[in-house]
């Protein structure tokens, strides 16, 4: 018998229960990394998130014969929705067994909630945070999860959505470069040089963690205005900005990142991690001060840079200043220490950015898809 259970979110127990289906559910499976306890018991406390200052969010599990077999958040993004002029819910933390039966009983409830707010589409997996990737994985599942800048999950789940009657929505896709073989073709490297020739502007680097966050604010403002045109945006509030800054500085190599500046104003990024994948899996979602020892060490130690993150402001996008961030990106991969670079999750709807990449000699590998019903 299966019974959906609503989440008391000041019930540490049912927390817990929600936290660790996936846990026991990966517990075999080396190419999954789990997500900080800390970070996904942030997104269930409705008094300290910034997310609940105009939205709402619940949290459900699906329970077979008193074992957890599937779990669910239901989100109402308001500012999304006022943004592009929908009436739209979104779900992430989804993960189940393979039970097509536990998982439409789950969707019902999630619909239900929908409706009851006047809610007409059913969209998702999308990310909770701004750095957390969109999707169900559906195609690369020989390689291991990304941090958790983007999800791994088993074969079925895309199978087991479409079931339960969801459709295609959008497709982001993943590609990585190697840095020995990289080459900028010879117009795109002329077009940059015309560029730094001719405009006052320039890409700022930095030493140290401090330095970087003296820039902080600007990179926020910067981000919540590069991306006014993607299918997924919506403003970002102050204090999820800030969110997001701490965030960043944790992981962030002050190296990697690079701001394009025109003055003191800053029109474009380029966001690079290196990815400490490893670390986090032996982390197993507790950070401990040995834990964040063996995370920085990963961080001098692997071969992998990510990018995740890369965009001018719209008004100054086109006159060379495209060629002057993929420049960027060229010297950013061949100037550094490894031997590889992940560039995550560019929507299929970035059409011309996606040929560009595989222009530049990027190889798609994987490939995470968004789903959608009507309520």
């Amino acid at each position: 018998m299966i019974t959906i259970e609503k989440l008391d979110t000041n019930d540490t127990s049912q927390v817990r229960r929600f936290i660790d289906l996936p846990v026991r559910l990966y517990a075999c499976e080396k190419r999954w990394v789990q997500p900080l306890r800390k970070e996904v018991m942030q997104t269930l406390r409705r008094e300290r998130h910034p997310f609940y200052l105009d939205s709402d969010a619940d949290f459900f599990l699906a329970v077979r014969d008193g074992r957890d077999v599937a779990r669910v958040a239901v989100v109402e993004d308001r500012p999304f929705n006022q943004y592009h002029g929908l009436r739209e819910a979104d779900f992430c933390y989804f993960d189940c067994e393979n039970d097509l039966e536990a998982v439409k009983a789950l969707f019902e409830e999630v619909v239900t909630w929908a409706e009851s707010r006047g809610l007409d589409h059913l969209v998702g997996p999308k990310a909770f945070n701004a750095l957390d990737g969109y999707g169900v994985l559906i195609e690369g599942f020989e390689h291991r999860q990304l941090m958790t800048m983007m999800s791994y999950n088993y074969p079925y789940y895309s199978h087991l959505l479409e079931q339960a009657g969801f459709h295609k929505v959008v497709d982001f896709v993943s590609c990585w470069l190697e840095r020995d073989s990289f080459r900028m073709p010879e117009r795109v490297t002329k077009a940059a040089d015309w560029v730094r020739r001719r405009n006052s502007v320039k890409f700022q680097s930095f030493t140290s963690k401090r330095q970087l966050s003296g820039w902080a604010h600007r990179l926020g403002e910067a981000y919540n205005r590069t991306f006014v045109q993607n299918w997924e945006f919506r403003p970002l509030k102050p204090a999820e900005i800030d969110l997001l800054l701490r965030n960043l500085l944790i992981l962030a190599d002050p190296a990697l990142i690079k701001l394009l500046t025109k003055k003191d104003e800053v029109i474009g990024f380029l966001l690079g991690f290196p990815d400490v994948s490893a670390a986090l899996q032996r982390a197993r979602g507790r950070i401990t001060p040995w834990r964040i020892v063996d995370i920085l060490w990963e961080a001098r130690r692997t071969q992998w840079l990510v990018l995740n993150g890369a965009g001018i402001l719209p008004e100054y996008q086109g006159g060379g200043l495209n060629a002057l961030l993929y420049s960027e990106i060229e010297r950013t991969v061949r100037g550094s220490r490894f031997k590889y670079a992940h560039i995550t999750q560019i929507a299929e709807t970035a059409v011309q950015m996606r040929r560009d990449l595989q222009e530049l000699g990027a190889h798609p590998f994987k490939n995470h898809r968004v789903y959608g019903r009507e309520c």
